[in-house]
């Protein structure tokens, strides 16, 4: 029998994947990908949760839900459910969401009384989130300071992706609007971060140019870095459709129950949408630089807000430095038109497309977020304690193949990359450190936009630094406050109001 609750966040993932492929421009890049899917899942969570009508071990999200007719079908509800608030979000794909529809098997009785509960749920979940943000700039100038984020020097039109989603949008499940120190900046550590990422994440074709005591990245680093991509490229989509991937296998081999994937992929995804809310409110207040201008401009002679002239500039500042980039999988040749200002598509173009740095600050690491809040709810949910932050076996007898390479997706020059299997021995804490470590073997960011570091390498969680403890306060915070009980938490509604 068909899980109607993976079943359909198959479909939403789907959704997310052909959003940043048609063109039409419809919930893309990260922070209204993770809202979207947070919206959708939540809409089934509570439409199975009011057929199943049991308060003690799936109470509602939404308050003031009324009860659905007698003998509703819950697959009906989930399917309604699903479908009204993926044709919200995605106008332009109604047509596939109609047939996946006809496709979920649904069977009497009950589907009429389903349908229509289903339908009431997502009207009222789109309605609770009708107030949110869009990711648009309008309004927003960049700083000239020091440390400062400006655009890629290498795509200078890029624009700025979401500078107020995060301050302007309301809570899905947290509790707080958690936040971070400010970033290392004249210190020792900073300087440490500056040379890894210069030799880690620097361009291929760039290698030769590293002085002796900076160490390059190796095979494997390159292969961890595309692996953890999917930046909004065309065929693939964000890091959430890549998370929700990962963690449905976890479901699998778990033997989910239809409750079970209903709790978790509603915990997962609202963890995901407050991500996403609260690294684009810390990402603008802090407004940090990414390693592309900071290691160009490194010298306080160089950038438009240079203190000082100096004809013998630091050996740690590179002038031509440019990152390998987020990969800018599947663009050859693809028939979009250029914009500024909408993530990914300011990359887009007729011909080959660079790899790039995103166009928003670079203090807190998204994907480090997003990927701590996903897998820690999990972990959470699995019964891994609250604080534990050591590796687990959730991902035993499994491995997983990213679409970035999958041996169908081509880089920016157009060559199929090689499919590869990667399995995970210390389970969803290995993905936690390795997904927020990947984006410096790209050259996007600091390693301190993941975690502080240690001299020695590891990651040090005593200091509130970083997208990965962000991701960690989000989950933690969310599963210990949800509804539900034991282990098997619900998400509870959020009462946390915009910053401003």
């Amino acid at each position: 029998m068909t899980d109607p609750i993976l079943f359909w966040n198959e479909v939403a993932l789907e959704a997310n994947r052909i959003s940043h492929t048609n063109g039409a421009k419809e919930q893309t890049g990260p922070p209204l990908s993770s809202r979207a899917l947070a919206i959708v899942h939540l809409g089934m969570y509570d439409a199975y949760a009011g057929v199943i009508n049991d308060s003690t071990n799936l109470p509602h999200y939404l308050p003031g839900l009324p009860a659905p007719a007698a003998g509703a079908s819950a697959d009906a509800a989930v399917a309604a459910a699903a479908h009204a608030t993926l044709s919200k979000l995605f106008p332009s794909q109604k047509a596939f969401f109609d047939t996946k529809h006809q496709q979920a098997g649904l069977q009497p009785p009950g589907i009429k009384e389903g349908h229509e509960f289903g339908l009431l749920v997502a009207q009222k979940i789109l309605a609770d989130r009708k107030d949110d943000p869009d990711s648009k700039a309008d309004g927003y100038a960049a700083s000239v300071a020091r440390f400062a984020h400006r655009p890629d020097p290498d795509n200078p039109d890029q624009g700025f992706e979401g500078p107020f989603y995060g301050a302007r949008s309301k809570g899905f499940a947290i509790t707080a609007r958690h936040e971070l120190d400010t970033p290392p900046v004249n210190t020792p550590a900073y300087i440490r971060a500056l040379r890894q990422v210069r030799g880690k994440g620097i361009a291929p074709e760039l290698m030769g140019t590293l002085p002796n005591n900076i160490e390059a990245r190796t095979i494997d680093q390159t292969l961890i870095g595309i692996f953890w991509g999917y930046d909004g490229a065309a065929e693939l989509g964000t890091p959430p459709r890549l998370y929700n991937q990962i963690i449905r296998e976890v479901a699998k081999a778990q033997s989910n129950s239809v409750a079970d994937n209903a709790r978790l992929f509603a915990l997962v995804n609202a963890a995901m949408a407050d991500a996403g809310i609260l690294a684009w409110d810390q990402k603008y207040i802090h407004d940090f630089w990414r390693p592309v201008v900071g290691i160009r401009e490194h010298d306080e002679s160089m950038g438009p807000a240079a203190s000082q002239a100096d004809n013998n500039i630091s050996n740690d500042c590179d002038t031509a430095w440019l990152p390998l980039g987020a990969p800018a999988t599947n663009s050859l040749n693809r028939n979009f038109t250029p914009t500024t200002g909408v993530y990914p598509f300011a990359h887009e173009m007729v011909g080959r497309v660079k790899n790039f740095t995103p166009n928003f600050p670079a203090y807190p690491s998204g994907h480090a977020t997003f990927g701590a809040a996903a897998f820690h709810i999990t972990r959470l949910y699995y019964g891994i304690s609250v604080g534990d932050h050591n590796p687990d076996h959730l991902f035993d007898n499994l491995d997983f193949v990213s679409e970035e390479l999958n041996g169908i997706n081509k880089d920016n020059k157009g060559t199929v990359r090689p499919r590869h299997r990667r399995n995970f021995p210390s389970g969803l804490w290995q993905m936690i450190e390795e997904n927020g470590r990947s984006r410096v073997f790209l050259g996007v960011h600091w390693i301190f936009d993941a975690f502080a570091e240690k001299k020695n390498g590891d990651p040090d969680f005593t200091k509130n630094i970083g997208g990965v403890q962000l991701g960690l306060k989000i989950a933690e915070d969310i599963f210990n406050n949800g509804g539900g009980v034991g282990s098997k938490k619900t998400p509870k509604k959020s009462s946390v109001l915009p910053r401003s």
